[in-house]
């Protein structure tokens, strides 16, 4: 398959973002909602900050303080017994393993416009920013629906209490209604389909738990977009395959003659992320028809190898022309990327199931 990355590549990274904390580090620019608006592509950029520690022995951890609403930090020393710091991104509590204690950095949402979909402008404040308590160690990874004239944003919103999807709506990418969390912890990886389906509304999410059962895709559907129920699992790991570990929802659900393509990520054992693709029935979405048996997209650029956490292509949000399909995504947990395919390349490479 033909896989035309832009020359621009990174489009965006750490060093094209100045921080919007004092004191703080841009660490990733990544993992961005996608849309089109008053013909801009808008790229609503996951952008990480670290505190820069006065100490080399201390790890600050930011928490927003919700009561107060500020940032604060919390001091951890890496001589502190109690604590595992072999992973950079988080602070785990040896007797509470293998949750997390804390976030060593903080994610909110930021915009960048585009004219041309390859040269990006980047907002100097942030659009969303944590504001609720389950928000408490930022929000990530967000994903953009339009509805009509109304874009749902929706993204994992990090706490104490878990990892949940929260949702807000825009009409003009300058003032949100929040709606809250639309599906509860442990949830993430969810993609809303952008119009109704035998009169519902479809999301594709993926829960997990620390009991038993593994990160798949489940299918939900709703009346109204905020309250989901009669939940189907859908999709599953494949042993031995590129998409053995984990598995969620990447690009909005893209509607063809064929079905409905979904481009998501799968993952190994080893952290390896690549993007497939997944063929759902039109008029019934609980149906698989077509799934790929080898990646459509793998980490094969130095910028998709070497990054704050390598060997990652993570599909974020696709705008479709014609037989077009131009994918933006995050790679190696830093920056952000786009390639360009063909859909019905994209569409002949499936297996039927």
């Amino acid at each position: 398959m033909k896989i035309d990355r832009y020359e621009q590549n990174p489009l965006i990274t750490p060093a094209d973002i100045a921080p919007y904390h004092d004191g703080f580090e841009v660490i990733g620019a990544f993992n961005a909602g996608v849309a089109e608006y008053r013909g801009e592509v808008i790229l609503l950029l996951r952008v990480a900050e670290r505190p820069l520690s006065p100490d080399p022995n201390l790890v600050l951890a930011p928490v927003y303080d919700v009561g107060r609403d500020e940032l604060k930090l919390i001091e951890i020393r890496r001589d502190d017994d109690r604590y595992n710091l072999s992973d950079p991104r988080v602070i785990v509590r040896k007797e509470n393993a293998p949750a997390f204690e804390y976030l060593t950095s903080l994610s909110y949402l930021r915009i960048a416009r585009s004219k041309d979909g390859r040269t990006f402008t980047v907002d100097r404040e942030p659009f969303i920013y944590p504001s609720q308590p389950l928000e408490m160690f930022g929000i990530e990874d967000p994903r953009i629906t339009q509805i009509g004239d109304t874009y749902y944003i929706y993204f994992s919103a990090v706490s104490p209490y878990g990892i949940g999807e929260s949702m807000v709506s825009t009409k003009d990418f300058q003032k949100v209604t929040h709606h809250g969390m639309i599906f509860g912890p442990d949830n993430k990886d969810v993609v809303i389909f952008p119009e109704k389906i035998g009169g519902k509304y479809y999301a594709l999410h993926r829960p997990t738990t620390k009991s038993c059962g593994r990160p798949e895709i489940w299918l939900a559907e709703s009346d109204n977009l905020l309250y989901w129920g009669n939940h189907r699992h859908l999709l599953g790991l494949r042993p031995g395959r590129w998409d053995s570990a984990r598995i969620g929802g990447g690009a909005v659900p893209i509607k063809t003659e064929r079905g409905w393509l979904e481009l998501y990520h799968g993952a190994t054992k080893d952290h390896r992320y690549c993007m497939g693709a997944v063929l759902l029935d039109l008029g019934d979405p609980s149906r698989v028809v077509a799934r790929s048996g080898r990646p459509v997209m793998e980490p094969e650029a130095d910028y998709e190898q070497n990054g704050f956490f390598g060997s990652v292509v993570f599909s974020c949000g696709a705008l479709v022309r014609g037989d077009t399909v131009a994918m933006y995504y995050g790679v190696s947990d830093t920056s952000m990327a786009c390639a360009e395919l063909s859909l019905r390349e994209i569409l002949d490479s499936l297996e039927s199931v």
